[in-house]
């Protein structure tokens, strides 16, 4: 045979298994990287059935067909099981069907064994050629210029059950499915003191369980990873029984579809439900979520993983090599990377044996320490009432600072009930820094946060007021008199600038020499020390769903919105929420805007109009220019479209900040917390009063002393200097088309 190309001939995109919201992103950025990149794509309608089939099930997919797909549920493209396909005869039918379309690169769709199967198909593919060569069906030229077949697999599931990936397109959606029904659930079994149980899909894997019960106060969980102890019935009757006792009006049990005992005897929600009647006499009833959980428009975060992962596998279709293990593109932390793909597929399976056989401490391990950090966290803040009465004399106040972030007030209620379970009296300073001046400062109790993770805003109050010399000055003899030991801040960039001052006057105010730490709340992600802030992901999936009802509102017109968010002197909402939205531009504060720059644009978007297209999105950061405003660029793509299209403005405010926490928000706003409190706990027990910074960097959270803040953040901008996220102007520039 030949010397293997450098670059695939042409590139098959497949999705297969069950359906995952954020498919169909994943789908057009494949075809939009492939064009990018001057290569033919050609998608395969119904999963490996198609591929086996052939015929106009496998048909080339021109990016203006990818354009109005991003936002919808599900895949358009189609999935379905092959038993053919199972088969060497199926497979080297497949094989055919590519080679004669002169395609040699495939990206699959799917899960575990969708991936397998894939994987197999691969390293079979010279020896299938062979055989369709002898058998005549394509000539040995044609089995030459197709050497190899190239792989790329990502993992579209929602149950997040995938080794080698933090998460699976689809799981950041379905989360936002339960934790949609959980919320309503809770208001109307308070309505009736009654008590729910729902069950959530998951197979042998406990993440929609876990996560959904950590974002939604339940008041237990049962997970196929970590049964409960042999006593379970009794103690969850108890533990229901002490909820009651102290005003819960509701409860609320989770059940993931494959819990089971610590015999490996399954758990069903009809069980819990008679357990809780016959021994309680509680009122309950059983929801079963079911499909649901699949379903709907992409959530912001499933938008943006499914189009970094789509570019980067094509980016990878270019490196295969036809010794080297095909790759799996995955998220580590904040990281897309890739990994051997049956490497992952083996820790994947190995995590199902290991619940079959029992080994349960094994399972946890495999499924990594979050996953055990975030159960533990669970069992604290879940409780009934604390462990330790506040005996310690550690007293640990919580302000927020800055504007109103989603998640501040899911921070405070970690805060108090970690705290307040290891023994700490917590404190609330009101009204933010301005609070803390004036002494507006009270003890918080274990259920006066009850309720609290799903509420927006902050009960507590906030501001962006950053004390002067002689505030800091009444602030020390505040803290003195409130016999403060430790302080955590939730809050944004006016939150960490007060920080900092208290800490660099702790030599002039010996009270000020405490521990501090500073939690980044902020939908603008402006704060330094951290790659993403808490309130930044809810503040996208509500631009997210405006511009989809933008986008409907123009269904039988031509025209172009330029769409206005939030982010102060930082692009990030206007470039992640660009990219989950499909922007045609994106201007940045970061980049500014040029007359030559909006001149090309005209010209570019104006072409494709003319081309057919027929709706037009630009998303603006609000700092990006003093000048060309957003009304200037309207009225400019108005006048310059002429009849082609009319354009509208459309500033999205505050609404960004309002609306309670997306799910991704409570999970990490709750584990930063209680790593914040940790921080506390250590500095205290220990007699230290470092102060420091918390925050995501390189995929895991980790803490920067707070003496720093001064050579992170930019001279004459309110950003961090360093931003990790604009690394993907240039994926922005791709998806543009």
């Amino acid at each position: 045979m030949s010397e293997v190309k450098s670059a695939p001939s042409s590139i098959a995109v497949l999705t297969s298994g069950g359906d995952a919201a954020g498919m169909n992103a994943a789908v057009r950025a494949v075809v939009l990287t492939a064009a990018h990149r001057g290569i033919d794509v050609f998608a395969v309608h119904e999963g490996y059935h198609g591929l086996v089939t052939g015929g106009d099930l496998i048909r080339r997919m021109e990016p203006s067909a990818a354009d109005g797909i991003l936002h919808l549920g599900g895949t358009v493209i189609g999935t379905a099981r092959s038993k053919r396909f199972r088969t060497r005869e199926g497979r080297r039918e497949a094989a055919r069907n590519m080679v004669e379309r002169g395609i040699d690169a495939l990206v699959v769709i799917g899960g575990d064994g969708s991936l397998a199967g894939a994987n197999l198909f691969r390293q079979e593919w010279a020896e299938l050629l062979a055989e369709l060569v002898d058998a005549g069906t394509i000539t040995q030229d044609t089995a030459d210029k197709h050497p190899f077949l190239r792989l790329a697999g990502l993992v579209g599931s929602i149950d997040n059950d995938m080794s080698g990936t933090d998460m699976t397109v689809g799981a950041d959606t379905a989360l936002h499915r339960i934790i949609d029904a959980l919320d309503a659930l809770h208001s109307t079994a308070a309505s009736h003191q009654r008590t729910f149980v729902v069950e959530v899909m998951g197979r042998n894997c406990g993440y929609l369980a876990l996560m959904s019960s950590l974002a939604t106060a339940a008041s237990w969980v049962l997970i196929p990873e970590h049964p409960p102890s042999a006593d379970w019935r009794a103690q969850m009757c108890r533990d229901i029984k002490a909820g009651r006792s102290i005003g819960r009006r509701h409860s609320v049990v989770v059940v993931a579809e494959g819990a089971r005992d610590r015999d490996g005897i399954p758990i069903t929600a009809e069980q819990v439900r008679t357990l809780l009647e016959d021994e309680l006499g509680e009122d309950v009833r059983v929801t079963v979520l079911g499909h649901v959980q699949r379903g709907g428009a992409p959530s912001a975060f499933d938008r943006y993983l499914a189009t970094q992962f789509g570019y980067r596998a094509v980016e990878r279709l270019f490196a295969d090599e036809p010794h080297g293990p095909a790759q799996l593109i995955g998220l580590q932390g904040n990281r897309v990377i890739t990994s051997p793909l049956m490497e992952c597929v083996a820790r994947t399976q190995e995590v199902a044996e290991r619940v079959k056989s029992h080994d349960y401490d094994g399972t946890m391990k495999l499924r990594g320490g979050s996953f055990g950090e975030s159960y533990r966290i669970l069992q604290t803040i879940q409780q009934a009432a604390p462990r330790n009465d506040p005996d310690r004399g550690c007293r640990i106040a919580v302000v927020h600072g800055g504007g109103p972030a989603p998640g501040m007030n899911a921070a405070v209620r970690v805060a108090v009930r970690i705290g307040l379970d290891r023994g700490y009296t917590i404190l609330a300073a009101n009204n933010g820094f301005v609070g803390l001046r004036d002494g507006d400062v009270h003890e918080m109790g274990w259920m006066d946060v009850s309720g609290w993770v799903s509420e927006g805003g902050a009960e507590i109050g906030t501001n962006r007021y950053v004390p002067g010399a002689g505030a800091i000055a009444q602030i020390a003899e505040q803290i003195a008199a409130q016999r403060i030991n430790g302080l955590l801040v939730a809050g944004g960039w006016a939150g960490y600038r007060a920080a900092y001052e208290l800490q660099r006057h702790r030599d002039e105010y010996p009270a000020l020499d405490i521990p501090i730490v500073c939690m980044p709340m902020t939908i603008n992600n402006d704060v330094p020390g951290t790659e993403l802030s808490i309130g930044s992901d809810t503040a996208l999936n509500s631009i997210v769903a405006d511009v989809d009802k933008i986008r409907g509102s123009a269904v039988a017109t031509r025209r172009v919105f330029v769409v206005e968010v939030m982010g102060h002197d930082c692009g990030f909402l206007a470039l992640v929420g660009g990219l989950a939205t499909g922007a045609d531009r994106i201007y940045l504060p970061e980049d500014g805007i040029t007359l030559d720059g909006l001149t090309a644009d005209v010209h570019a978007l104006t072409a494709r109009f003319r081309g057919g297209k027929r709706v037009g999105l630009i998303v603006r950061s609000e700092g990006s220019d003093r000048v060309y405003t957003t009304e200037f660029i309207t009225s400019l793509f108005q006048k310059e479209g002429g009849g082609l299209f009319d354009a509208r403005a459309e500033t999205l405010g505050h609404a960004q900040e309002g609306g309670n926490p997306s799910p991704f928000d409570r999970i990490q706003t709750t584990i930063m917390t209680a790593r914040c409190m940790e921080f506390l706990s250590e500095q205290l027990e220990a007699g230290g009063r470092a102060s420091a910074m918390i925050g995501f960097q390189s995929g895991t959270l980790r803490f920067t002393d707070l003496t720093s803040y001064p050579t992170l953040i930019e001279e004459d901008a309110q950003r961090p200097a360093e931003q990790r996220w604009m690394d993907n102007r240039d994926l922005a520039l791709v998806m543009r088309g």
